[in-house]
């Protein structure tokens, strides 16, 4: 089970100087958040200052308000007001820039690489009743509020024969650790982590896009 731990990111500031960068995970994995030799990206940025944003040619954009009230992002010339917690796509070759008409904000970031991967960020508001298992190709946030993360139960899989060797889960065993604010939890298909707690995480999905055949 992997946790990355928000504390330990470094920050990178901007190039405008208007916020500044941590980068929670990115494929391949580059040397620098702002190099941009990567096919995908996931990120969390504090703007601190109204102005333009970098262009990523050749990627799309998911853009959710995580802290604060309001972004104004302007696209390609059009205005949308993003408010916390509603994710909003938009092509990263697009000159865009943002306004902060409440202030400062904390923004989720996730970039990929248009033909090859797809970005998907969902809100998802966590119980301490039922567990919410992260998955392969995923990434799990807590935005807000209080969590633990624990090792899913062991899945038997199929026998060579085609008949599942067992018809029950192995319960878990792993002990609960606690999340901090804004720590990632890296999905996985082998005792996928279960998060439960009170709050909200955000769920990054990456998925990969098979080429298109003539």
């Amino acid at each position: 089970m992997e946790i990355i731990r928000f504390a330990d990111i470094h920050p990178e500031p901007w190039r405008n100087g208007g916020g500044v960068t941590r980068e929670l995970a990115s494929h391949p994995k580059a040397a620098s958040a702002q190099d941009g030799a990567w096919d995908w990206r996931v990120s969390i940025a504090d703007v601190s200052k109204a102005g333009e944003f970098s262009t990523f040619p050749g990627m799309e954009r998911v853009i959710t308000i995580i802290d604060g009230e309001l972004l104004l992002l302007t696209v390609d010339g059009a205005e949308h007001p993003l408010e916390k917690y509603r994710p909003f796509r938009f092509s990263g070759e697009a000159a865009s820039s943002a306004a902060l008409p409440t202030g400062d904000i904390r923004d989720l970031n996730v970039i990929a690489r248009t033909g090859a991967f797809k970005g998907y960020t969902s809100i998802v508001e966590i119980s301490k009743k039922r567990a919410h298992p992260v998955f392969e190709g995923q990434l799990a946030i807590l935005l807000e509020g209080k969590a633990t993360v624990a090792p899913g139960a062991v899945v038997e899989k199929e026998s060579d024969g085609g008949e599942a060797a067992t018809s029950e889960a192995a319960p878990s065993t792993g002990e609960p650790v606690e999340l901090s604010r804004y720590d990632a939890v890296v999905g996985s298909d082998t005792r996928s982590p279960e998060i439960s707690g009170r709050g909200f995480i955000a769920v990054i999905s990456i998925d990969h896009v098979e080429p298109a055949h003539a």
